[in-house]
């Protein structure tokens, strides 16, 4: 029997194909687009303030200490890239979100085998604009207090050499919440009973968040791979739910 964390690379191996299928191409054309349009003004400006930024975060130590300098710097050159990279995801997320619920609609078509959703038509998309942009302001809501907390202790002396790894650990869990909840919304689960949902799933939305996360590390692949994790993510919704028998 395989471990429920190991379920989450084949879901995201499985949202891939399915992406990449003549059926959804379509409908994976202009997240791809917003996603390479954010994703190159991202890169142009944490190459002129990379170091910037980790020199200021580098805590001053005093000469007899200057050795743990060379220690210390990969860490924050580490803590840097995770902050960044979780700023580059949670934008291109909220500027993309009705379409990303519109393909988790057109993923979760395919996978149940029949259609419960409105057709197609660009007043259906502009109709999700409100409630996906709802939504994503209630992640950020949930995010924000969070990531200020460990911005804050990344900045505390000593103290904040823990902050990389629970940076990680936090950018797993909401890699997870980011992704599952475009199918939850798309099925009017509210946002507090989607959360109780993941946390009774905890192992299954860890280990989809962890190669989330760890796919959307890879620069130029992550651009593909966000509308992957979408089609992973609803594939991980239906099946854990155990509302299909098609696949």
């Amino acid at each position: 029997m395989q471990a429920p964390v190991l379920s989450g690379p084949q879901y995201l191996r499985e949202g891939l194909k399915l992406v990449l299928s003549p059926g959804l191409r379509l409908f994976v054309l202009l997240p791809l687009a917003i996603n390479l349009l954010l994703f190159v003004g991202l890169v142009y400006l944490a190459g002129h303030q990379f170091a910037l930024w980790v020199d200021a975060l580098m805590p001053t130590l005093p000469d007899w200490l200057s050795f743990l300098t060379y220690v210390l710097w990969p860490l924050f050159v580490v803590l840097v890239a995770l902050m960044v990279f979780f700023s580059f995801t949670m934008l291109a997320n909220v500027i993309a979100a009705p379409f990303n619920g519109f393909l988790s609609e057109k993923v979760e078509v395919v996978v149940r085998g029949k259609d419960d959703f409105p057709p197609f038509s660009w007043g259906e998309l502009m109709a999700m604009v409100p409630r996906t942009f709802a939504r994503e302001l209630r992640k950020l809501g949930y995010f924000a207090p969070r990531a200020l907390g460990l911005f804050i202790l990344s900045l505390i002396p000593v103290v904040n050499v823990v902050a990389a790894p629970l940076w990680l650990l936090f950018g797993i869990w909401m890699m997870a919440i980011q992704y599952i909840d475009y199918p939850a919304d798309n099925n009017k689960m509210s946002w507090q009973d989607m959360l109780a949902w993941l946390r009774q799933k905890r192992w299954q939305s860890l280990g989809f968040g962890g190669i989330t996360y760890v796919a959307l590390l890879v620069p130029f692949v992550n651009i593909l791979m966000m509308p992957a994790a979408v089609a992973g993510a609803t594939l991980f919704w239906v099946r854990e739910k155990g509302e299909t028998s098609i696949r």
